[in-house]
């Protein structure tokens, strides 16, 4: 049976519809999955009772804003404006360690999975709060952690979830490029297993009205849950 996903509005007019993805959901189908699969331009597309395009990506473990489009003119639109990097998109993680008070992370990521091909990337960062969770584990000891918010300049696979795992800034809950180890504890301690990572802020121009709209999804619980569990160690 196919597992039930709960897809929050946060906009919606003729012509698109903002979305809150859980995670867990993949945006399209892809020929790995089941038949029955869930996934999330069809649920939206349910929802909504017309047929939707997507025009960007959003890894299925992360979740957060999104924009779909109902017509083919206006998704071409809203592509070219992320190919142009007008878009502003804005993410929150939890990380290990404190990456700094801001930054830029300027490494070449990996185009795909399995494959040797770099690319440029830019991923830009600010660090708002951080707790001394006193982790320890291996050689480490007083492990602290890091709630961050990021603002990439360019949209490259798992960007960065790369970025930060390739500076040891590993983001909690990344089982493809994190430390399993941390994940582990973490998971342990509060019974939360999810990638923490979320995309916070969505801004784009209407490509009908030329309006700026900006779109925000709240900080899931699981963040605050982990949070509050570490801070209490203080």
């Amino acid at each position: 049976m196919a597992e039930k996903f709960e897809i929050p509005v946060i906009y919606q007019d003729d012509h698109l519809i903002v979305v809150n993805k859980p995670i867990d959901l993949p945006v399209h189908k892809n020929e790995h999955m089941a038949f029955d699969a869930p996934y999330l331009t069809k649920l939206v597309g349910d929802l909504a009772g017309r047929w939707v395009y997507n025009v960007h990506r959003l890894d299925s473990k992360t979740s957060g804003v999104m924009v779909l489009a109902f017509s083919s003119e206006i998704a071409h639109d809203l592509i070219l404006q992320f190919e142009k990097r007008e878009v502003e998109k804005h993410y929150i993680a939890l990380v290990r360690a404190n990456p700094g008070k801001e930054g830029t992370f300027k490494d070449k990521v990996v185009v795909r999975k399995k494959s040797k091909k770099k690319s440029d990337a830019i991923t830009h960062y600010r660090t708002t709060k951080t707790i001394n969770a006193e982790i320890a584990y291996k050689e480490f000891e007083n492990i602290c952690l890091s709630l961050v918010e990021i603002k990439p300049e360019t949209g490259k696979w798992h960007q960065i979830r790369q970025h930060f795992a390739r500076n040891r800034f590993d983001i909690l809950g990344d089982t493809h490029h994190g430390d399993f180890t941390l994940n582990r504890i973490i998971t342990g301690k509060t019974g939360i297993k999810r990638l923490f990572l979320h995309a916070s802020k969505l801004k784009f121009t209407h490509p009908e009205s030329k309006e700026q709209l900006s779109f925000e999804a709240p900080l899931p619980g699981e963040f605050h849950t982990v949070i509050h569990c570490f801070e209490k160690r203080i």
